[in-house]
């Protein structure tokens, strides 16, 4: 290779000889640059998605290829995120894809040392057992005779503490089913 053709190789030289005079196109590409293709171009189809992991509600595209998750971006589409995503939505292919991921519901009894798997329905009638008997024992009714007499209908035994992620719709969801149960502590973490 001649002292012509090294100088002609650099990068400067080639975005005034290349026409690419702000080093944004070819001029600054080397051949191994040249050939490679994004992870986003195999992909089969596009779904549109939310992060899961705040109320801000970022938008995402998310890369599919054969059923598979390959690829997770801002979405450039969004009034609120621009196609811009934090380091954790950015890295929300790895909540999805994660070897350690949980797909089983797990439960550790009173004093066990152990967590042991139950079936979905069967840990749902176990919340639903407890919910009813902690309003049953904390229930305050009425209070008083007469003109002292004072009307409560609740109960201080059970709260909520939603997350964020939650949005307006299952928030109001979640306030009525707290509420029609007498439960006056029902908060979100998205206003703390």
């Amino acid at each position: 290779m001649g002292p012509f053709e090294l100088l002609r190789r650099w990068p400067l030289v080639r975005q005034v000889t290349e026409g690419d005079p702000l080093g944004l196109g070819r001029s600054v590409q080397s051949d191994r640059t040249r050939r490679l293709s994004p992870r986003t171009a195999a992909a089969d189809r596009v779904v549109g998605s939310i992060c899961p992991y705040c109320a801000v509600g970022c938008a995402q595209k998310v890369y599919v290829k054969d059923e598979q998750i390959i690829q997770i971006e801002g979405d450039p589409a969004s009034p609120i995120s621009r196609g811009r995503l934090c380091p954790k939505g950015a890295a929300s292919k790895s909540l999805v894809t994660s070897p350690a991921r949980e797909y089983r519901v797990k439960y550790r009894r009173p004093h066990a040392t152990r967590w042991e798997e139950l079936p979905l329905d069967q840990a749902m009638d176990m919340i639903a057992d407890r919910v009813i008997a902690t309003r049953a024992a904390s229930w305050q009714g009425r209070e008083g005779r007469g003109r002292d007499e004072k009307i409560y209908n609740r109960t201080l035994g059970i709260a909520s503490l939603g997350g964020a992620t939650l949005d307006n719709e299952e928030n109001y969801l979640i306030k009525k089913l707290f509420t029609g149960l007498g439960v006056v502590q029902v908060e979100n973490q998205a206003r703390i």
